[in-house]
């Protein structure tokens, strides 16, 4: 499972061109190994490089699992062992031979594994939330999914990562809507911590919140609230003013939910917001492409707020 630093290296040459992906319910990994048997998995769109480990600076008074820094084309960058922070490998066991430079919610890190292998196209719809796991590493999976070849893939939940290495983002001060009780959003995320989030913003604006926890689930929930209100004469945006959706999570993405939300004319009138940790360029136009209103990275609580605010302050509803 090793991969030479230049053939690693060209797996991201197309990287940009992949934006096709969106809308066909497909997402490309990384595939790679901690050296324990087990395969895991990262989006491909989170990953900016993989090269051999470099030379770390060791510093003091770094949490638990990071190596220390490195400066990379200019930039300092922390560096984690996803071995000791997945609870997998003991401190100061060997580092991994290679590291992947991640991208993720406008923040560069660099993460330490054994080897990388290849990348592979996956259907989110073979893509299952974790389910009675019992290794050490389950908090920090999102999702599983299995191969061709009958190899089952632990896809990483970065967001968990970060906030168990540096600490849940601090929500500041967020002014609440004037009748916010009378505004409705509906939101899904895949990530625990993003919902968590999610949720502290939305109750300091003061509005009312439903969640689903996946494309699928969301788009199912979605329904029902659009035949409820069919059947009882009521128009579904009386019920919900906004729905934020992540880009990636299992059995449908935030892609083809969006264009299934934008394709049915009793969603019209309601905003589509995608709050995602994919924050590239190219994400922002896989988004438009599908019709979402707006494009949010994650996580920054004011931003969040100040593109939701003017969305939900439409003025008395309708009766």
């Amino acid at each position: 499972m090793h991969n030479t630093e230049h053939e690693a290296s060209a797996l991201f040459d197309a990287v940009d061109g992949r934006a096709t992906l969106a809308g066909s319910n497909r997402m490309e990994i990384l595939l790679f190994s901690l050296g324990t048997g087990e395969h895991f998995g990262i989006n491909v769109f989170k990953v900016r490089e993989v090269s051999k480990t470099p030379l770390i600076t060791r510093t003091p008074n770094m949490p638990a699992g990071v190596e220390g820094l490195i400066s990379l084309r200019g930039n300092v960058i922390p560096v984690l062992s996803l071995g000791q922070i997945l609870g997998l490998t003991a401190p100061g066991a060997p580092r991994g031979s290679a590291m992947m430079v991640t991208e993720y919610s406008k923040r560069t890190l660099g993460f330490l594994v054994e080897s990388v292998d290849r990348i592979v196209r996956v259907d989110w719809e073979r893509v299952r939330a974790p389910e009675n796991m019992s290794s050490a590493s389950h908090g920090f999976i999102t999702a599983i999914t299995e191969l061709a070849d009958g190899r089952l893939v632990s896809i990483l939940d970065v967001e968990s990562i970060l906030a168990e290495t540096f600490g849940e983002a601090v929500i500041g001060d967020i002014a609440p809507i004037a009748d916010g009780h009378e505004v409705s959003v509906f939101f899904v995320d895949d990530s625990a911590v993003a919902r968590r989030k999610i949720t502290e913003v939305l109750d300091r604006l003061g509005v009312r919140h439903k969640y689903a926890q996946n494309g699928l689930e969301a788009w199912n929930r979605l329904q029902s609230l659009a035949d409820h209100a069919e059947q009882t004469g009521r128009v579904l945006l009386d019920e919900v003013d906004l729905i934020m959706v992540d880009a990636e999570m299992p059995e449908m993405d935030g892609y083809v939910l969006t264009r299934n939300i934008k394709a049915d004319a009793r969603f019209a009138g309601i905003p589509v917001v995608m709050h995602s940790s994919l924050s590239s360029e190219a994400n922002r136009a896989m988004g438009k492409r599908v019709g979402v209103d707006a494009y949010v990275a994650k996580f920054d609580a004011e931003v969040l707020a100040d593109t939701i605010r003017p969305m939900l302050q439409r003025g008395p509803r309708a009766s």
